[in-house]
């Protein structure tokens, strides 16, 4: 076979590989601790592999992360990281730190069909979906380039593209991230976020990876939702509802519905009427999103002031709802505003 990358090889091909040539499957587990746990990318070091094993894994596969392209630091203390893959193509991902959680925010396709007008990321298009290595190697990539005491806490798949539009190597890398002989995350400690795949959100609920699932809803009646993100159009805002009404959610657990407001277009009183509506009953917060500005963009954040009254209503009907703190908006890091540009600042040290 054409020798493939060992990172985001799934564990049980591995195991499989390894049987068909005579290596008993348990030498996966030592070769995914050595990756994973010890970060060791030089199969000659596995030293308690044998010289005939290293030999086959050297044959077969090799060990590579996607190169750090930039590092861009901002006001804030975030860190976007350009990273250009071995086609040439760029994606990003953005580092958050806050008290003790260091979060990355990682990408999971070149670019993004779904158009949503709000997005810089959707007026890309999509260039193509990207590799579970491609992935994981985000986040290992990034932990690497840290000090100890900023390794990363939590992940976020809300970087470029629609996770659930990248199904399988989404599916490989969420694996990977959980298992204990991999990357050994909390699944509490993981969101994906969709804006709506209602059929892919149905085929998730079978995969017995309890995440946490963020829904980008946006627009509370359907001819805005249709406006600003036209997979409204297959999947109606109450089709989606009845479907998150549905999904079964692990005890404690609830949904994450992030809502960017966009000044005159969905922040109204009636909006949040009709939100408070649509969320009766499922277990779940609102992130309410100021609109990061780009260039070029129609759209308009409200004030704070529409915002907080926003909230206060939310609120009042015994909502959980939180004003998100924007971060990375100097560097085009922020929500909504990653496209893959390098941006020539001062070098980066943390």
């Amino acid at each position: 076979m054409k020798p493939k990358n060992l990172i985001g090889f799934p564990y049980l091909h591995l195991q499989k590989f390894l049987l068909e040539n005579g290596i008993k499957p348990y030498r996966a587990h030592q070769i995914f601790i050595w990756l994973y746990h010890y970060k060791l990318y030089d199969f000659d070091l596995m030293s308690n592999l044998s010289k005939k094993l290293r030999s086959l894994l050297k044959e077969h596969f090799y060990i590579s992360l996607p190169l750090i392209s930039s590092r861009t630091k901002s006001q804030d203390g975030s860190i976007k990281y350009l990273f250009e893959l071995k086609d040439g193509l760029t994606i990003e991902s953005v580092w958050m730190p806050s008290d003790k959680r260091k979060t990355l925010c990682v990408s999971s396709q070149v670019g993004c069909r779904l158009a949503c007008a709000f997005c810089m990321t959707g007026k890309m298009g999509l260039k193509r979906n990207l590799a579970t290595d491609e992935i994981i190697g985000q986040y290992l990539a990034v932990n690497e380039s840290l000090s100890e005491e900023n390794q990363v806490t939590n992940i976020v798949f809300m970087g470029m593209g629609e996770p659930l539009d990248n199904y399988d190597a989404t599916i490989n890398a969420l694996r990977l991230m959980i298992m204990p002989e991999a990357l050994r995350m909390s699944s509490r400690k993981i969101t994906l976020s969709t804006a709506g795949q209602v059929d892919l959100i149905q085929k998730f609920k079978s995969e017995d990876i309890h995440v946490n699932l963020a829904i980008s809803l946006n627009a509370t009646d359907n001819k805005t939702r249709e406006e600003i993100m036209p997979i409204n159009k297959k999947y109606p805002i109450e089709t989606l509802i009845n479907c998150l009404r549905e999904y079964p959610l692990k005890p404690s657990r609830r949904f994450t519905f992030e809502y960017v407001m966009l000044e005159g277009i969905n922040d109204r009183d009636e909006d949040a009427k009709r939100l408070t509506k649509l969320l009766h009953g499922i277990p779940c917060k609102v992130n309410l999103i100021l609109f990061n500005k780009f260039s070029p963009s129609e759209f308009d954040p409200p004030s704070e002031e529409r915002a907080h009254a926003f909230q206060q209503y939310l609120l009042s009907k015994n909502h959980t709802v939180f004003i998100r703190k924007n971060r990375a908006t100097d560097i085009l890091g922020a929500c909504g505003q990653l496209a893959a540009q390098p941006l020539s600042l001062a070098p980066v040290g943390i």
